[in-house]
């Protein structure tokens, strides 16, 4: 049980908050009471967001790609150093990086991740034994964490665009359609060691990483559960894609996918004003990551028109540079500024920006994650996170100006508590098992790193 001297509710803030959990869930809300001797005793509750994009694998090489090179640096140099040092990881090292980025996304105050997760062979493309081995390694990890876990196996069967064949750094990504189908099957059969808020998906990586018939395929096999697609990320993307198939990334696949409430569009960074509409219109979950957006060039999103439409958002930490829910949700409106040269861009009409921000990707990453998360309701998944609003980056400020410091001003080091579908990991700010995850992640790392 849970007492809170704030909380902020599905119907605004109260004071003096019991929660009553039972099996994951929100049983009961009782406010304006005191607290019972065994409740954990928190300073303010809000919902915990779902980080609702990542590859954790990318944490490991954070840092290693910040040198300039010859010539232009941009996503695609990033690209080719990428798959040279993902080429070496070996099924332990993938799971050990993986458990200490779900304790580092559970501190920062995440309760839940989307993991798309596209490195499913040995070095050189050879299936192991069981197909999804690395996905099994996910999936420990998750369980070790305690973290939610929405596991999105990725369908990659080209190199690019008009279905160039696979490039070397490529072969440990690639299934043609009944190879990815098997693996998914195989995913599902073992999820049943997870608890019960594991979410199984789909993610087909892109349109360059796919084709017409092969995702028309896909999809049809996955009526249900949720679908994660990169999309419009870079211009060269665009570009490549209208050349072959005739249009635009985000326009061909509205027009040609049953696009709404189950898809996630990751990035679409690159969108017309029609296509930012049209993918607000479909109820699909705009998937941004601003701090790797920044760090590896790609532009910023189209954030005032597409709120403007009614789009729903989440972010996720996608290459893991820098796992932070608040310098996320800061980078996505610090974004907006300096492209339009304006303040507080990313509302509707006038309010508060970090509320939106907070709020809206809370809604957002529980209906990408398809988690019945987002806000603090009975009946609702607890997921959960605490925050401690006498930090001197937050005392000064009333209920109402709260979101706006703890994502203007505020560190993630103000998170107290966390709870992942009632999974109490997070206490006192740090994760409980973090000292033997992190020292079988320094372990692992120093054999990746003497292979280099």
């Amino acid at each position: 049980m849970i007492f809170a001297r704030h909380a902020l509710l599905s119907s605004g803030w109260a004071k003096d908050v019991r929660l009553v959990l039972s099996h994951g869930r929100i049983e009961q809300i009782v406010t304006d009471t005191t607290g019972l001797p065994d409740d954990s005793r928190v300073d303010t509750l809000l919902p915990a967001l779902g980080n609702l994009h990542s590859h954790t694998f990318q944490r490991a090489m954070a840092g290693m790609t910040e040198q300039r090179k010859a010539g232009r640096d941009s996503f695609w140099t990033w690209r080719t150093l990428m798959y040279r040092f993902m080429d070496r990881l070996t099924p332990e090292q993938i799971e050990a990086i993986a458990a200490l980025v779900f304790v580092e996304m559970q501190e920062a105050g995440y309760a839940s991740v989307g993991e798309f997760h596209y490195v499913h062979h040995q070095t050189g493309g050879v299936a192991y034994d069981n197909r999804a081995e690395l996905s099994l390694r996910i999936m420990a990890a998750a369980r070790d964490t305690g973290i939610g876990l929405t596991h999105l196996p990725v369908l990659y069967t080209y190199g690019g665009a008009g279905k160039a064949p696979l490039a070397d750094g490529q072969q440990r990504f690639g299934n043609d359609v009944d190879g990815f189908m098997a693996l998914v099957a195989k995913a599902r059969s073992v999820m049943t060691d997870l608890p019960e808020d594991a979410v199984l998906g789909i993610a087909p990586h892109s349109l360059r990483a796919t084709c017409p018939d092969d995702l028309a395929e896909t999809l049809a096999a996955h009526a249900d559960g949720p679908i994660h697609m990169h999309i419009a990320e870079q211009p060269k993307e665009v570009e490549d894609i209208k050349g072959w198939l005739g249009a635009r990334p985000v326009a061909w696949v509205l027009d040609n996918a049953t696009v709404d409430a189950r898809w996630c569009l990751i990035h679409a960074t690159h969108m017309t004003d029609a296509e930012t509409r049209g993918l607000a219109a479909s109820g699909a979950v705009a998937g941004l990551c601003p701090i790797t957006e920044a760090n590896l060039g790609d532009g910023p999103f189209n954030g005032p028109e597409y709120l403007a439409a009614g789009g729903a958002f989440g972010v996720g930490s996608d290459s893991n540079v820098n796992i932070s829910l608040t310098e996320e949700l800061r980078t996505l409106e610090y974004s907006q500024r300096l492209r339009d040269m304006a303040r507080n861009v990313m509302v509707v009409g006038e309010g508060s920006v970090g509320a939106t921000l907070y709020t809206g990707a809370a809604r957002g990453s529980a209906r990408a994650l398809a988690r019945d998360a987002g806000e603090i309701a009975e009946g609702r998944l607890a997921d959960l996170v605490a925050i401690d609003s006498t930090h001197p980056a937050l005392f000064a400020l009333s209920r109402d100006q709260l979101l706006d410091g703890l994502v203007f001003a505020a560190k993630d080091s103000v998170v107290s508590d966390v709870w992942s579908a009632g999974r109490h990991r997070v206490r006192e700010g740090r994760h409980i098992a973090r000292d033997g995850i992190e020292a079988r992640y320094r372990k692992a790392l120093g054999g990746l790193l003497t292979s280099l």
